[in-house]
């Protein structure tokens, strides 16, 4: 179980650090841009993401 959730965070900081890396510009915009929003937009963000993360691991498992 520790094992698969190193590896899957391992996963998660390699995909992230991928998109600074390729075009820091575009990364930059978008954090300013990501910034700039309310609460309830970025709480709305966060959940639509969880939601895929479980939908995505319900197709995979």
């Amino acid at each position: 179980m520790w094992q698969y959730l190193a590896v899957a965070i391992a996963m998660v900081l390699i995909i992230e650090g991928m998109i600074p890396f390729i075009s820091p510009g575009a990364w930059r915009r978008m954090v300013q841009s990501v910034a700039s929003l309310d609460n309830r937009s970025m709480r709305i963000i966060g959940l639509s993401s969880m939601l895929l993360g479980v939908a995505l691991l319900y197709l995979v498992n």
